[in-house]
């Protein structure tokens, strides 16, 4: 057989499990046996037909924890068959401007897997050993978190979060969750924002300091509380819709700096003479850069909730499903994988 069931996203609001072919790697790719995929917020924008960078269809899934099968005659011997490891899904163009200033994670032409090219969300991929992270001591679970919680460190490492700092984040699903704890690492007294409590209890084992259920309390009158009236020293948005993208700007403190790490699905309105008024720093977070070690190195300290964030397991042929209830239900979740393989760790 050359062929293996697949998830695809065929359209907005629509999955299906198709046959696709079964990979056949170069020289220098590792073939590897996908044990965990989990699903991401873009994947549920993109279900959605709201995120738009989704291109149609097309197999989803860029969050990885896989065995390595075999190994291109090309591939450094630091990669053996039977290794856990997790994956890099971003492909730059190494020409851009972004690229020639060493931020290939803004690249013009970036394309993720389940974005812009074929994902992971299969038995069986071939990868460029160069896009490998492995570890000895995480589970493929727990190395299929890595990436979502990549991209929190790098909003954390964008808003130059500091020691003795106070640092809202604002959602708290996967990459707000990984910026609650990227910032607890550096020493910051953080407070997290949402609508679940559940997620809060979560945030709280994270390392939050604080919390605040915006459906239960006035969020300025409460960070007002925490800050003794100044307000956060940073503030990162992980949502992306129109009222937290403001909030952000309104609740941070003066000379403070916004860390946008959401996509809003329509335009902003802004009062932009709080930009001048408080001297703040706005800026966009996309990606990761260099930021897997940091988390492998962070998650086998043991010091993150895995069991708390990962919210549902599924099988392949219950993901679609699950993806459709979760775009239905988006509150309680915050982390869904689906289970290649139930004898993996």
């Amino acid at each position: 057989m050359n062929k293996q069931p697949a998830l695809v996203l065929v359209e907005p609001g629509k999955t299906e499990i198709r046959d696709i072919d079964i990979p056949t790697p170069g020289p220098e790719d590792v073939l590897l046996q996908v044990n965990r995929v989990g699903f991401c917020g873009g994947d549920l924008n993109g279900f959605r037909g709201l995120f738009e960078l989704q291109e149609y269809p097309n197999v989803l899934g860029h969050e990885v924890g896989a065995t390595v099968l075999e190994t291109g005659s090309q591939v450094p011997g630091q990669f053996q068959p039977g290794m856990h490891v997790t994956l890099n899904p971003y492909l730059n163009c190494g020409v851009c401007l972004s690229c020639r200033k060493g931020r290939p994670n803004a690249c013009q032409d970036n394309k993720t897997m389940g974005v812009r090219r074929p994902g992971a969300m299969t038995h069986l991929i071939s990868v460029p050993w160069q896009k490998l992270h492995s570890s000895a001591l995480l589970s493929v679970r727990e190395l299929a978190l890595v990436e979502p919680l990549t991209v929190g460190f790098h909003a954390v490492g964008r808003g130059r979060v500091a020691t003795g700092e106070k640092v809202a984040v604002i959602g708290c699903g996967i990459v707000g969750m990984g910026a609650v704890a990227a910032a607890v690492h550096r020493g910051a007294e953080v407070i997290a924002i949402d609508i679940d409590e559940a997620k809060m209890r979560t945030a709280k084992l994270a390392g939050a300091a604080h919390t605040i259920n915006t459906t239960q309390v006035d969020l300025h009158e409460a960070l007002m509380s925490i800050t003794n009236g100044d307000g956060p020293d940073v503030v990162i948005e992980a949502v992306g819709n129109s009222a937290t993208y403001r909030a952000a700007v309104d609740e941070v403190a003066y000379t403070g700096r916004v860390v946008y790490i959401g996509y809003a699905k329509k335009p902003v309105d802004y009062n932009t003479g709080t930009f001048v008024r408080k001297e703040i720093e706005i800026l966009g977070s996309r990606n990761c850069l260099g930021e897997f070690p940091e988390v492998i190195d962070y998650l086998e300290k043991g010091k993150f909730p895995i069991d708390a964030v990962i919210s549902r397991v599924v099988s392949l042929d219950e993901a679609g499903a699950a993806l459709a209830d979760w775009s239905e239900n988006p509150g309680p979740i915050t982390k869904i994988m689906v289970d290649f393989d139930t004898s993996a760790n």
